[in-house]
């Protein structure tokens, strides 16, 4: 018995070590639940339902617009974590006179929303419907200026974005011109 306890003792720390480190590993991640997996179908299902009523994208509209100053569709930069969507409100006076001016500045219906890349169908489904002027279409950019280190996670980053618009419904308009944003 002392022989035991004397064998228990020296390797009871080994034991220990091996129990702590074998539940550590990365490699595998647990599965979500069912009530979870039912949840966030049902979110993509309620936001696909919002989206269906914005009309399907015009091409010939939103291909003219040349910078995103002049964009009037929603549209997202991507960092290597989150998201910033961009949404332009739609102008509550319908009359032609003083629009861009000092009393209807375009900047004062700018609205910078910071995003996490799970969430991007919520924050669409915010978006109203007035605020999509060329349609069912989203611009993508790249962030400016990002450090060359985090460039594969930025791009990485924006695949997945577009393959959530993807499933949405949402084209994407990845947008071909760095340094040509709207701040």
């Amino acid at each position: 018995m002392l022989n035991a306890v004397r064998t228990l003792r020296t390797y009871l720390p080994t034991l220990c070590l091996m129990a702590l480190f074998s539940g550590c590993h990365g490699g595998s991640n647990p599965l979500p639940s069912p009530a979870a997996t039912a949840a966030q179908q049902q979110q993509v299902d309620t936001v696909q339902q919002y989206l269906d009523l914005i009309p399907p994208p015009s091409k010939t509209r939103y291909m003219a617009v040349r910078t995103l100053s002049n964009w009037e569709n929603p549209y997202i930069t991507v960092q290597a974590d989150m998201l910033t969507l961009h949404v332009l409100l739609a102008d509550a006076n319908t009359s032609p006179m003083g629009i861009g001016g000092m009393t209807r500045p375009i900047a004062a219906r700018r609205r910078d929303l910071t995003v996490r890349v799970d969430d991007l169908a919520a924050a669409l489904s915010a978006v109203p419907q007035n605020a999509w002027p060329y349609g069912r279409v989203v611009a993508v950019e790249e962030a400016h200026d990002t450090p060359a280190k985090a460039r594969p996670q930025v791009r990485r980053t924006m695949e997945i974005v577009m393959q959530k618009l993807s499933t949405l419904g949402v084209v994407v308009y990845e947008w071909p011109e760095a340094g040509s944003s709207a701040r």
